[in-house]
């Protein structure tokens, strides 16, 4: 497990579905070492299942590593000089391996399968990365309900290796150093070092990573919400955010640093820091953190995340210049925990339709309404429809409502209704200001504010 750049790790999926989070988890925890160690990141498509593998699934796998910024240095796309990278065209090499037990004695032919001898008496030594010493006896490696020994079929009567047979010949041949994956493999691990002994090949590390709970502490699955990483790009996260999440499910960089890039995370990342204990997938933290890279993004790249999301709305970004749109979504700071969320609490500033879907103003008394039409009429008066300042707007305002009996929050108020629909929304006169004269008396005449 040195850091020399001989480091090889493997993420080895059965295209049979989306990439999911417990993949995605898997594999970011390779990359991070390999790029932490200058070693090479190597994926293999576990396509044996052939009745469930598909073509598609495989690109659609693809298409989520590249969505969360994972690039492997082989595989099936890539090539290498480990290839081939999927297991349906690595046959040649199950079937010698096979053959070398049936020879040594430590496998048997069963009708058209074949089975290895499990062996008693020998004890298997694991040393974990993550979960340190495990002691297993051989007799105990794989049991029978009963108890009794059962012995560990190869090769199924379908020709086709089994995944604890391939996974060990896959591995010795690629030159796999490390092997990490999630913890439900560790039942596996004792029967694949049996194996790797009876072939007198050296079984590579191990380190198993903590399993990752839902909110409720059972394990994560489609209840706890979305499970495949695309669902999450449709939902308004950041591929950079997805990142930094699913990197904490088990580990930190040190000190109180939650929120970093993938370059932070590969220098800082330790197998012998990644923690044992459950992790547990929560929405409100993945919220949090995705939050804070949406608003730490460039306003260029922001615009272009949130802008998709506006078209989804039925809404015409292009209509404004790009300047307009990004200083709107920069003047929304914090608001909106996602892109999705962005577009819709920012729906104002590209079109007045959805201000007048949500906002009738029909809470304004007759009275209240001659207010409103005084002050807007002195603002007009004053600014005209261009120098709308955020900071003179306020004054004037200020100003107006202390010489004539009125409340500031009795102007601003139906003002950021007619500007927005929203009781909720950024600075009132910084709005306005963007927005510029022209627009916001659209808006009010609209009320029959002006």
């Amino acid at each position: 497990m040195g850091t020399d750049g001989n480091v090889r790790v493997r993420f080895a999926p059965s295209p049979t579905g989306a990439l999911h989070i417990g993949g995605a988890h898997t594999a970011l925890f390779n990359w991070l070492w390999a790029r932490h160690t200058g070693g090479s990141f190597i994926l293999r498509i576990e396509d044996t299942d052939r009745e469930r593998s598909t073509a598609e699934y495989e690109r659609t796998i693809m298409d989520g590593m590249r969505w969360l910024g994972l690039d492997w240095d082989e595989g099936p796309d890539k090539g290498g000089n480990h290839g081939p990278y999927r297991q349906s065209e690595r046959m040649d090499g199950y079937r010698n391996a096979s053959e070398l037990l049936i020879e040594s004695g430590r496998a048997y032919r069963d009708g058209e399968a074949i089975i290895f001898r499990v062996p008693e008496g020998e004890k298997i030594l694991l040393d974990d990365a993550i979960y340190g010493e495990i002691n297993v006896a051989s007799e105990k490696a794989s049991m029978n309900q009963d108890g009794s020994i059962k012995d560990i079929v190869l090769i199924k009567s379908d020709g086709m290796p089994t995944y604890n047979f391939a996974v060990v010949v896959d591995d010795h041949f690629m030159d796999i150093t490390c092997v990490i994956r999630g913890e439900d493999h560790i039942a596996n691990t004792p029967k694949q070092i049996l194996i790797y002994r009876a072939l007198g090949w050296e079984p590579p590390q191990f380190a198993h990573l903590p399993m990752i709970l839902g909110g409720d502490k059972k394990k994560l699955s489609k209840r706890h919400g979305a499970t495949s990483v695309f669902e999450y790009n449709d939902m308004g996260y950041l591929p950079d955010a997805v990142f930094n999440f699913l990197a904490l499910l088990g580990w930190t960089p040190g000190g109180d640093v939650e929120i970093f890039d993938r370059e932070l995370a590969a220098r800082s990342f330790e197998l012998s820091k990644v923690t044992k204990k459950p992790a547990v997938f929560d929405m409100d933290k993945l919220n949090y953190v995705n939050q804070e890279h949406l608003k730490a993004m460039s306003p260029e790249a922001r615009r272009n995340a949130v802008e998709p999301f506006w078209r989804e709305l039925g809404l015409h970004p292009e209509k404004h210049p790009e300047k307009f749109i990004e200083d709107a979504l920069t003047l929304m700071g914090g608001r909106g925990k996602t892109t999705r969320e962005l577009a819709e609490y920012s729906d104002y500033f590209i079109d007045f339709e959805p201000v007048k879907s949500r906002y009738d103003a029909s809470e304004i008394t007759p009275p209240h309404r001659e207010v409103l039409r005084k002050f807007f009429c002195a603002i007009y008066d004053r600014f005209g429809d261009r120098d709308w300042e955020p900071a003179r707007l306020e004054e004037f305002a200020r100003d107006w409502c202390e010489k004539n009996n009125a409340s500031l929050k009795e102007i601003a108020m139906p003002m950021r209704l007619a500007l927005s629909g929203r009781k909720v929304s950024p600075g009132v006169f910084e709005m306005a200001s963007l927005m510029g004269g022209e627009e916001c008396k659209i808006r009010l005449s609209n009320y029959q504010f002006i």
